[in-house]
């Protein structure tokens, strides 16, 4: 058993040390991969690893807990442990990370007038609940019990926020009855009042930032006085959002000189790493003037590429590292490839409007229902309604619908909406004659992350939908969150300008991490192997998906692609390099 504390500097078992750290979430990384990016770690010249823990994913529904497969996250501890690391965990229940909700599980938006992220007595009884199950898997981890982790983090950022100090208290509390040994902290902008409003009585306060690490620590200094200075969020890159020009790139002398400041005065996490995917419908969004949503890489441009590959930062970050440390060289265990397999044909379609009651069961309303009323969390969902007065529509609008709308008349596409679109009325003018059937397909495209408009994250129509001036009653739901599609029958193909489905299969005799080449489609999600590696769309930056060597298999592999625009080639491509724009 060890002791870590915090006083003047951080302290192992009596003697000062140095915090080195480097952020990678296990959640984005295959398994198979955690020990080759936990040793370039460690060669690196790191002592210690941060990551998040993702509410949402652990607790999917309410009451149903998954900590196995990519969430065992007790095994991605004991592995950086059996490589001396030491670990710096992020419990939630928010952590921001640009994904999905920022961590909150869906469900917590089924009840009406939910309130996150202060007081408000059914949102702490729902995070009690949850801290109890995760800290039966977390607390034996920590440095008290044998384990590797030295230090957990309150909230996240609370004080971009939020200024309810009894609720941090809460979730201080929460976490010590929940069997926290380690010393906690806090981690907010060092500037304005972020600061005060994220602090919490007797825990460290520590900042993120990403730039003027000299004056960054300056102004930490006057307000924690005494005590170790840490940056927990050293931002060396940034996120791409779709519709973005370019793939986010940070400065490299900069970051190299800003590492070297921060490291002569105190301690640091890099963030991030290693980045990783945001794999399935895990990518978060934000919103400022218009919706942002993020693409599936979480690339970071971070000091490994999304599919582990050493980077020029991450060595100019080892020699800087060395001027603090001694730098480890440990062998590296694991064998990865790149590989390219080449131009695969299409080898069946199927329609969605011919398929959805195989691959659904609708429900019932009078008025349209979010995905969240219904059970789902994310993907897509699909209205439909009988036409029985209006022949002809002149006016059309969505109230309080997120994020895109495809609105189809006798399953011809007749509007596509998105984001402040979905605030207006429009007018249809080139429909079919006398029209009998209304269907619309909504998508979610990542719930909020970050900012005030968290508690607005229904997804689907939570609302009306309203033609000529009335409101529609009478809806068939079809939720379709692409998880189980064993029933699509391929006899049943497509019309043109329709949603659908398109399979391709291929044999190899070997794996290896790959990247699909989506030219000529328009937006949709890909599934390998039934594993949904997540959203394309041609608005970029991002032009290729990274599919990880552990998704194929030795034979017979299967892509299916949905497709909601229209718009594909009959062929796609697995190529041996990524192309993030």
């Amino acid at each position: 058993m060890h002791q870590f504390e915090i006083r003047d500097e951080f302290y192992l078992d009596g003697k000062t040390i140095k915090i080195i750290s480097g952020g990678m979430h296990y959640f984005r990384i295959m398994p198979e991969y955690w020990r080759d990016r936990l040793e370039k770690l460690k060669n690196l010249g790191c002592n210690t690893v941060e990551t998040y823990i993702p509410w949402n994913l652990h607790e999917k529904e309410k009451g149903q807990y998954n900590f196995n497969g990519i969430l065992d996250i007790a095994r991605y501890v004991r592995t950086a442990q059996e490589l001396g690391l030491m670990v710096i965990v992020r419990p939630s229940p928010y952590i921001c990370g640009e994904w999905e909700f920022g961590g909150f599980p869906y469900w917590l938006l089924k009840e009406d007038g939910m309130k996150l992220r202060c007081m408000y007595p059914p949102y702490l009884s729902h995070v009690k609940e949850y801290f109890e199950k995760l800290f039966e898997i977390i607390a034996p981890l920590q440095i008290t019990q044998g384990g590797p982790v030295i230090m957990m983090q309150v909230e996240n950022e609370y004080g971009y926020f939020g200024n309810d100090t009894n609720y941090m208290e809460f979730l201080k509390q929460t976490m010590l009855d929940c069997g926290c040994e380690v010393p906690l902290v806090t981690s907010d902008g060092p500037w304005g009042n972020s600061f005060e409003c994220g602090k919490i009585n007797g825990v460290l306060q520590t900042g993120n930032f990403g730039s003027k690490g000299k004056e960054q620590f300056e102004l930490m200094r006057k307000k924690i006085g005494n005590k170790p200075l840490m940056c927990m969020e050293f931002w060396v890159g940034w996120f791409d959002a779709w519709g973005d020009k370019d793939h986010q790139r940070g400065n490299l002398e900069e970051n190299v000189k800003n590492l070297d400041e921060i490291l002569s005065e105190g301690h640091v996490n890099i963030y991030m790493f290693e980045g990783g995917t945001n794999f399935g419908f895990t990518s978060g969004s934000n919103y400022y003037e218009e919706l942002k949503p993020d693409v599936t890489s979480y690339d970071y441009d971070a000091l490994l590429t999304e599919d582990g590959r050493i980077t020029d930062k991450y060595n100019a970050f080892r020699e800087v590292i060395s001027k603090y440390t001694e730098i480890p060289n440990i062998e590296l265990t694991t064998e990865i490839k790149r590989k390219a397999y080449g131009t695969l044909r299409v080898s069946r379609k199927a329609g969605l409007f011919e398929n959805l009651d195989n691959i659904a069961r609708p429900s019932e309303n009078v008025v349209p229902l979010p995905m969240e009323k219904l059970n789902q969390g994310y993907g897509y969902i699909l209205y439909e309604s009988e036409l029985v007065h209006d022949r002809s529509i002149e006016k059309f609008r969505l109230w309080g619908a997120n994020d895109r709308a495809k609105v189809y008349l006798d399953e011809v596409p007749v509007l596509t909406l998105y984001d402040k679109e979905l605030l207006s009325e429009h007018e249809l003018s080139d429909q079919p004659e006398n029209p009998r059937k209304l269907h619309i397909l909504m998508e979610n495209m990542g719930r909020v992350n970050f900012g005030p408009r968290m508690e607005d994250q229904r997804k689907g129509i939570n609302g009306q939908v309203q033609i000529n001036g009335h409101h529609q009653y009478y809806w068939n739901h079809y939720c379709l969150p692409m998880e189980d599609l064993s029933g699509l029958d391929f006899t049943l193909p497509s019309k043109e300008n329709t949603p659908a489905f398109y399979e391709f299969t291929f044999e190899i005799d070997e794996t290896g991490d790959t990247f699909l080449d989506l030219t000529g489609w328009g937006k949709g999600c890909v599934l390998i192997n039934g594993f949904n590696i997540g959203r394309f769309w041609e608005a970029g930056p991002q032009k290729r998906l990274y599919i990880p060597a552990p998704v194929l298999k030795k034979g017979k592999n299967t892509i299916l692609i949905f497709e909601t625009e229209g718009k594909h080639e009959e062929t796609i491509a697995l190529r041996d390099e990524p192309d993030l724009g």
